[in-house]
């Protein structure tokens, strides 16, 4: 059976096809990046470059794809491997951190660019440099119970919040809804050039859309 049947059958394979051409860049494999590289894979994504500079830590099992024992081993070559032996699919994976000095090279050549960095200078980077190309941007940012998706032209970057980010309180769930709504967001603008703007409040499940073309 062909793995993509279920999506073949909601969505058409015209979307489908749509997906797989797409040139998608994922700026961190942190808890959104590392999810949304998955789902996105497992929708029939064929085209995934993945930047992030970082390792599996311990902590991280919780919210990212990982396994405990990949601790230790560098999430893009980790994320890379995972998503090969579910999917086929072989990403590019760019073990770099991304600045303003390469931003620009790092994200030239893609269709859209999801930011899912947990720091205001990666954040900017990838801003500034999408701005100044015009690339599609997306930005999935998440806080305790509380996420957020917006397009670049109405997106603020945020001031870095005092202390280790990782000690911030994290939902899972919230992490898995962020992650499908941003997957959503982009199939919506692929099929549809709509581009949505959305917020997210795990307590009360609530999903808020503001609607863009």
């Amino acid at each position: 059976m062909d793995p993509l049947t279920h999506e073949k059958a909601f969505r058409g394979q015209p979307a489908l096809d749509r997906l797989a051409a797409a040139r998608i860049v994922l700026c961190g494999a942190g808890a959104v990046g590392s999810n949304l590289c998955d789902t996105l894979a497992r929708q029939g994504a064929k085209n995934l470059r993945v930047i992030d500079r970082d390792r599996v830590e311990p902590h991280n099992v919780a919210t990212q794809v990982w396994y405990a024992e990949h601790a230790g081993q560098w999430k893009v070559e980790a994320l890379r491997d995972h998503v090969f032996r579910a999917t086929g699919v072989e990403i590019d994976a760019v073990r770099q951190e991304l600045t303003p000095k390469n931003a620009a090279k790092l994200l030239t050549d893609a269709d859209l660019v999801v930011d899912g960095f947990d720091n205001t200078a990666a954040r900017r980077a990838v801003t500034d440099a999408c701005a100044a190309a015009s690339l599609p941007c997306l930005h999935v940012g998440l806080n305790a119970g509380y996420a957020e998706i917006r397009w670049n032209e109405r997106y603020r970057v945020p001031s870095d919040a005092a202390g280790d980010v990782c000690d911030y309180p994290l939902a899972r769930n919230l992490v898995l809804l962020a992650t499908a709504s941003a997957s959503e967001t982009i199939l919506k603008w692929l099929c549809e050039s709509v581009r949505e703007d959305r917020s997210i409040t795990v307590r009360d499940l609530r999903i808020d859309e503001e609607s863009h073309t």
